[in-house]
């Protein structure tokens, strides 16, 4: 696999052709005992009763490898490089049948908290700009695994979406010295017909242009530009962002069988850029947040989550294959 940059939408591109996936056998990679288990990074334990542990492993297919350099390189107008990055599994609870929105808030923290332990540590990784979490979860989201997980992904570019995210923060606050998410935030709580729930720091709202039906945003109400900074598992914040975390879902849940889940964090500022400009002030007009994007079925239309797009096949074998098809 390579990834290949969209000259026009400058959009980053996973190209890969058909492989097979290596069969798991009938069991579960992710349940205690698994003879399929992927290699384990970290394991986290609450010390708490009734709370498992919560572990980060290998992806079994991955679509970035930790080894090697990007070494990116022109084909005459286009840019490809190595797919070098990191994608990890987050098994969120050891039950292969308790998702987050049935967990308890301990539980809840315990994932929160090491997955703010995982994106930290890839940060030091200065090969990788993006570190970031998301979760599919339902057939029309793309789930790919039984076991109740969410990933990891760390890249060497920052995903499209969120660029012009950076790029609008930064251009607001040169004009206003002010963060946007902030003044955003101001606005809904001054006239809360879109806010859904407050809890401590942290607060639920769907966001004014919403892109799909019920879709819905956690962020803190305090300015704070990294997810992975502002965890403390000894924090009485982090049961507040917890149980919001479950409520939430639990609201999604009643109203879709389908969602995509993602962080939105500060990107890494050990990776340094004479280019991209926005690192300068990015602590200040950044605001992290969860975006929550339900699929209503037949209803829903198009749209991809991640921004990273990802074709199983290349050009190349698309084109030998349209040309071996009769025509009439």
């Amino acid at each position: 696999m390579e990834l290949r940059k969209d000259p026009i939408t400058r959009s980053w591109v996973i190209v890969g052709d058909d492989t097979e996936r290596p069969s798991q056998s009938g069991y579960c990679p992710f349940c205690p005992g698994s003879p399929n288990a992927p290699q384990v990074i970290a394991t986290l334990n609450s010390g708490e009763p009734g709370a498992g542990s919560v572990s980060s492993m290998v992806h079994p297919s991955p679509l970035y490898r930790i080894e090697g350099e990007p070494h990116r390189h022109s084909e005459g107008i286009y840019d490809a490089m190595n797919t070098v990055g990191a994608h990890e599994v987050l098994v969120q609870n050891i039950r292969h049948d308790v998702e987050l929105w049935q967990s308890s808030d301990t539980e809840i923290g315990q994932f929160l908290t090491l997955a703010a332990q995982r994106i930290q540590d890839l940060k030091y990784d200065t090969r990788f700009k993006y570190v970031t979490m998301f979760k599919n979860y339902g057939q029309p989201a793309g789930q790919e695994f039984g076991h109740p997980v969410s990933e990891i992904t760390a890249t060497t570019f920052v995903p499209r979406r969120v660029l012009y995210e950076l790029r609008a923060c930064r251009d607001y606050y040169q004009e206003k010295e002010r963060c946007v998410f902030c003044d955003t935030l101001v606005q809904e709580l001054r006239t809360p017909v879109r806010i859904v729930e407050q809890r401590g720091n942290y607060i639920s709202l769907c966001p004014y242009a919403s892109r799909v039906p019920y879709e819905i945003w956690i962020m803190p109400h305090k300015h704070d530009s990294s997810f992975e900074r502002s965890i403390n598992s000894k924090s009485a914040q982090l049961a507040d962002l917890s149980s919001l975390i479950r409520h939430t879902l639990q609201r999604v849940m009643s109203v879709s069988e389908s969602f995509h889940l993602v962080l939105h964090t500060v990107p890494n500022t050990y990776q340094k850029s004479n280019v991209l400009q926005y690192w300068k002030t990015v602590d200040e007009d950044y605001h992290w947040h969860i975006e929550i994007l339900p699929i209503l079925g037949a209803k829903a239309k198009p749209y991809f989550l991640k921004e990273v797009y990802y074709t199983h096949i290349s050009s190349e074998l698309a084109a030998e294959r349209y040309r071996k098809l009769e025509t009439r």
